[in-house]
């Protein structure tokens, strides 16, 4: 018996084309795609999918809208008072030159920028990410919660019916105002400040996108 003149050769394997990805199972839904692009897919790292989004963006809308009466107690507690007085025939500013009622439009102002400022740091804080769901729930909430200021406001404030509180104290007593808005435009300070806010820290601080990776061997092409 004699041994073979050439050793024995491994079998043989088909040759791979380079430029064409493997075929898998699940080439399809793999993270780089059937045609090996690398783009990154949120669901797997960890970010939520579109549903959760929605659910966060309307939790965080209803938690923002909330913290309007809170706006509105301050308001009601640091807004100047108009002071009225009644005679026989009608009721009159007590103070013809005074700047009460700028005074009111002003502190619900300054209230909203502060309020706008808070709360968007505080759901950038706890959502980092962002994403546009999160920022319309955020700028419906802050429009919500101003309204509802407002609303709270003038509700828990001076008697709104100025003609009846007149008539209770009596002539030549002075009484407080109802509490009102001159100018709804300041209805927009919070949502404004809150937008500006998510934006300016969201592109200081906010994760950036992975740039994708192409890969000309295809998906799995490292794999031996």
């Amino acid at each position: 018996m004699t041994a073979p003149l050439t050793p024995s050769q491994p079998p043989h394997e088909p040759e791979r084309n380079p430029f064409q990805a493997p075929r898998t199972p699940d080439a399809a839904t793999s993270p780089a795609g059937p045609g090996g692009y690398g783009w990154p897919q949120q669901d797997e790292e960890g970010g939520p999918g579109p549903r959760r989004e929605i659910g966060q963006a309307a939790v965080i809308m209803v938690a923002v809208a909330v913290s309007g009466v809170l706006l509105g107690l301050l308001w009601l507690w640091l807004a100047p008072r108009v002071p009225l007085i009644a005679d026989k025939q009608a009721v009159y500013l007590k103070d013809t030159e005074g700047e009460q009622a700028i005074g009111v439009d002003g502190t619900f102002t300054l209230l909203g920028l502060a309020f706008g400022f808070v709360t968007a740091l505080v759901v950038f804080l706890v959502r980092r990410r962002g994403g546009i769901p999160l920022v319309v729930g955020l700028g419906l909430g802050s429009l919500l919660g101003a309204v509802l200021a407002w609303r709270a406001g003038v509700w828990l404030g001076p008697e709104t019916d100025v003609v009846a509180h007149a008539r209770s104290v009596g002539r030549g007593v002075v009484f407080d105002a109802p509490l009102e808005l001159k100018a709804k435009g300041v209805l927009l300070a919070w949502p404004v400040a809150a937008m500006v806010t998510h934006l300016v820290l969201t592109a200081l601080f906010g994760p950036r996108d992975p740039e994708p990776v192409y890969s000309p061997y295809g998906a799995g092409a490292e794999r031996g």
